[in-house]
């Protein structure tokens, strides 16, 4: 690739043409404070609007300044990127925002966290002259997942990106002009009214308090102090790596025994793993694979390649955008509501408490969990298995609402007998993990083989989609991952098409990363090495796991034993799967 010499701030450097004067300055070092621009280049996805102007600086031989996230280099190119006139209009640009922005920053979801508000900050802006009109005045709205308040969108369109490209949903796009123009669906329909899947990802990328997750932590301190109420609570595997950075901790720390101590501390009267549920989760979802791989290997005709049911906004995008697919996914519940089932039926029994005094919360990295929660096929006579569902984050306001420093908590163990888990739970977290712990079982049931090596190296990796091949005695396997719905869309779009990769079970994450990027999790604020680094540590944690397969959990074999019968079988089949119906939404 050919190079370009520039100059910023009198520092030469060579920078591959084609660059923009924003990449030249990172590589130099040289910070230029952004707004609307996002790079987000391992998942693809780069907001290159330019609609803010606080990256703006002072380009030789031209009259105007030009955008450095749009800008790209020439040859000999002269920047200016702290001259008197380039501070002065960044300022401007910024009491400008703020001028049209409500003063509610004590109380905004996004205080703290807030772009906006960082930059301000650095800018040393501490009043505002600037009058006139205003932005319109538009209504909160609710979603069972997500508020949206755009008095407080800046128009940086970063959400419509994410919604457009790197999730392929298309709710989002800028409508109306002048004060009325705002990000939303096409003709400011409702959220809850579109094809909108509940991902979140918008959220994870909005600068400002415009998009957050509806919280729900004083619905659980209500519960917890019930003296009536038994509050069970469940963790995700994503999010023992991810806590911790809420409070200071680096990126990918495993925190796992410290939160089990935080929510003891809280109240909660079990503290239990969603890992458990995730075992359960590939005894059933395996089980039902094997069964449809062995149809295929008698000639039969068969609902395949068989699909992952364990990502909500992935359900949501199916059942919305591909009724003519709606057979294939897995019939299996996700690890949250099995837990949420079997929490109250099988544990509330052994507790003799009835289902409507137990309160199941779930500790979730995803937005879109507190959506499936509500669907009315996951309650009983108006009883939901999971009563609330709190984000990562919203954990970690919970306990720090509540005075509790994780740093000093001694280390402590789940409750049995649904916190016992394998490595093959744990790794749910990450994209590939579902297939690769769906795997492991399905082969040494399927071959009557031990595996020596239990790394799918072959189904890892943090490409958007992945294809590869395992060895399963009879059959080679053709296997499909992807994380992104945009990739998704590829592999749905090529079945629909007649399946030309012989594909034979695909897992999908709506988020990128898996749920280790799930929109509920500690900001990144657009650095994907968070993202890698949290992937890091579940593989690392895994390994050091003494059980590594589902079908080896002893409290599942116990469970199926005792309780359940066998996987696929009649009790399971009601407690533990589900159905799917076309949603016809706007």
């Amino acid at each position: 690739m050919s190079e370009v010499k520039i100059t910023i701030d009198g520092k030469e450097i060579n920078v591959p043409s084609g660059s923009t004067i924003l990449q030249g300055a990172e590589q130099l070092g040289i910070h230029i404070p952004t707004l609307c621009h996002l790079d987000l280049h391992d998942i693809k996805m780069v907001n290159q609007s330019a609609s803010c102007r606080v990256c703006v600086v002072e380009v030789e031989g031209r009259r105007n300044l030009v955008p450095a996230c749009a800008t790209t280099v020439t040859d000999g190119m002269v920047i200016k990127s702290n001259s008197i006139r380039v501070l002065n209009a960044r300022k401007t640009v910024v009491e400008l925002f703020i001028s049209d922005h409500p003063k509610e920053c004590l109380t905004c979801s996004k205080s703290g966290e807030c772009e906006l508000q960082d930059l301000a900050e650095k800018m040393g802006i501490r009043n505002i002259n600037i009058t006139g009109d205003a932005m319109s005045t538009y209504k909160k709205e609710f979603t069972t997942s997500i508020i949206r308040e755009m008095d407080k969108c800046i128009m940086c369109r970063r959400c419509e990106t994410m919604c457009n490209d790197v999730q392929s949903v298309g709710v989002l796009s800028g409508i109306n002009r002048g004060f009325d123009a705002v990000v939303a669906p096409a003709f400011d329909e409702p959220l809850e009214n579109t094809v909108c899947t509940h991902c979140g990802q918008c959220v994870a990328v909005c600068p400002v308090g415009a998009l957050s997750e509806n919280d729900n932590t004083w619905k659980v301190i209500e519960g917890l102090a019930d003296p009536d109420t038994t509050v069970v609570v469940q963790t995700a595997p994503a999010t023992r790596v991810a806590l911790g950075e809420a409070f200071g901790y680096e990126a990918g720390s495993v925190v796992t025994g410290e939160m089990v101590a935080a929510l003891r501390r809280l109240g909660f009267d079990y503290v239990f793993d969603t890992d458990f549920a995730a075992d359960l989760t590939i005894m059933e979802e395996g089980t039902e694979l094997l069964g449809r791989l062995e149809e295929y290997l008698n000639g039969k005709e068969v609902a395949l390649p068989i699909l992952t049911s364990c990502c909500p906004a992935w359900v949501n995008f199916i059942e919305s955008q591909y009724e003519e697919l709606i057979d294939i996914p897995s019939s299996a519940r996700s690890p949250q509501q099995m837990f949420g089932s079997i929490a109250k039926t099988y544990f509330a029994e052994k507790l003799n408490v009835p289902r409507e005094k137990m309160m199941v919360v779930s500790i979730m990295p995803c937005l879109a969990k507190k959506f499936e929660a509500s669907r009315d096929e996951f309650s009983v006579e108006g009883n939901p298995d999971v009563d609330v569902v709190l984000s990562t984050r919203e954990l970690a306001h919970l306990i720090k609402r509540a005075n509790i420093n994780i740093a000093e908590l001694e280390k402590e163990s789940y409750d049995n007998p649904l916190g016992i888990s394998t490595g093959a739970g744990l790794i749910f977290g990450v994209t590939g993990g579902v297939l690769e712990a769906a795997l492991r079982t399905a082969y040494e049931t399927k071959t009557g083989e031990t595996l020596e090596k239990l790394e799918f190296e072959q189904v890892r990796g943090f490409d958007g989609l992945r294809v590869a091949q395992v060895d399963m005695g009879e059959i080679t396997l053709n296997v499909g991952i992807a994380h992104g719905l945009s990739h998704a869309r590829k592999l749905l779009d090529e079945i629909k098409e007649g399946n030309p990769r012989n594909l034979h079970v695909i897992e999908v994450m709506a988020c990128p990363g898996g749920c280790i990027g799930g929109a509920g999790q500690p900001y990144h604020h657009g650095d994907v090495n968070i993202l890698k680094k949290r992937i890091a540590s579940i593989y690392s944690e895994e390994k050091n796991i003494t059980i590594r397969k589902s079908h080896e959990n002893p409290a599942v074999k116990e469970l199926y034993e005792t309780y359940l019968g066998k996987p696929m079988g009649e009790k399971a089949h009601h407690l533990l799967h589900t159905h799917y119906a076309f949603k016809e939404k706007y």
